[in-house]
């Protein structure tokens, strides 16, 4: 028999809850295709290993960009794939969906997630505001009237909210976040040291050295690529400073962005904030020194959440405890579901 399935449809990695068993598949959101003739080969970490290296006929995709459906088609073949590899998709039964989507998102991108859900063996697909889903897995209480703040950093999108009695109060959604990092790396390695990466180095470099606050001791790495000189396979040095040199710009941005919400922030929920501190969730959290670089332009306390990659998942899972209420209720449109 299925049962309720929670997913973080993300641009960077699909997280698959499961009631009653948590979080049960973490991979990839990358796809490859045979291009003659459309076949999927393969799905998750498999296909993410064949990332800038697959041979002419086959090509490694990411069918979601900036948090929203990019390619129909393969994102759905993408979700079948992770419902049934999970164990949540029944032969007889379908099972419930509850999808997360950035705050930003429009209508016509809601359709398209809910269309390859369903089409991919939904029975009846809800969607969450990634920034509620965030704050839930989070452990905050978003139904008491005091606000929270939740700063969700994922792979394609960056959403900024306050959040008081169940709903979204004021947000901003930018289309910054993991990708944006690993782009500014590419460039910074092109425009400083004349050499070529791919996109799994530069997120390896991401992870090994990526720095959006000062360490008190800096780290080095060997970064290896194709010098656009002669051509040739070459070997670099690379700082911590010089990955949060290249990192400058996408980081303003989101800080940008949260001094925006702030500004339009009600003074009542501004003073909870004030009281309560921000909350870094999402991949990007693990960014060292993100929380004191957010602390040090808005002069409050910032927090990375426990398993902050894990949130947004964790809270859809947890929303899927409300379909029942949301159903017989017919609130299939009230704030914060959509």
């Amino acid at each position: 028999m299925a049962t309720d399935i929670g997913i973080d449809l993300g641009t960077a990695n699909v997280l698959v809850y499961i009631k009653g068993k948590g979080i049960v598949l973490e991979e990839p959101s990358v796809v490859a295709v045979n291009k003659e003739t459309d076949e999927i080969l393969a799905v998750g970490e498999e296909a993410r290993q064949m990332l800038g290296r697959t041979p002419g006929n086959i090509v490694a995709v990411k069918p979601l960009r900036d948090g929203v459906v990019s390619d129909y088609d393969i994102t759905e073949k993408m979700l079948k794939y992770f419902i049934h590899k999970s164990g949540g998709g029944g032969r007889f039964f379908k099972p419930r969906i509850m999808v997360c989507v950035p705050s930003g998102v429009t209508d016509v991108e809601k359709r398209a997630v809910r269309e390859s859900a369903t089409q991919a063996g939904g029975k009846s697909v809800y969607l969450i505001e990634e920034p509620v889903a965030a704050a839930i897995g989070a452990g905050l209480d978003i139904a008491r009237p005091d606000g929270v703040m939740v700063i969700d950093i994922g792979g394609g999108t960056t959403d900024v909210a306050v959040i008081a009695l169940g709903g979204i109060v004021t947000s901003v959604s930018i289309k910054v976040a993991g990708d944006k990092f690993d782009e500014a790396i590419v460039n910074y390695m092109r425009r400083n040291h004349k050499l070529y990466i791919g996109e799994r180095t530069s997120e390896d470099l991401k992870k090994t050295l990526g720095t959006a606050y000062p360490r008190e001791v800096s780290i080095k790495a060997e970064c290896r690529g194709r010098d656009m000189i002669n051509g040739l396979p070459k070997v670099v040095e690379v700082t911590s400073e010089e990955i949060m040199e290249a990192l400058e710009e996408p980081l303003y941005q989101i800080c940008e962005a949260v001094h925006q919400v702030l500004e339009n922030t009600p003074p009542e929920l501004a003073a909870d904030i004030t009281n309560s501190g921000i909350v870094l969730t999402g991949g990007g959290a693990n960014l060292y020194g993100f929380d004191k670089l957010i602390a040090q332009h808005t002069g409050m306390e910032v927090r990375v959440a426990e398993n902050p990659e894990q949130c947004v998942a964790i809270g859809t899972g947890k929303a899927l405890d409300v379909i029942e209420a949301m159903e017989s209720n017919k609130l299939n449109a009230r704030e914060p579901y959509l």
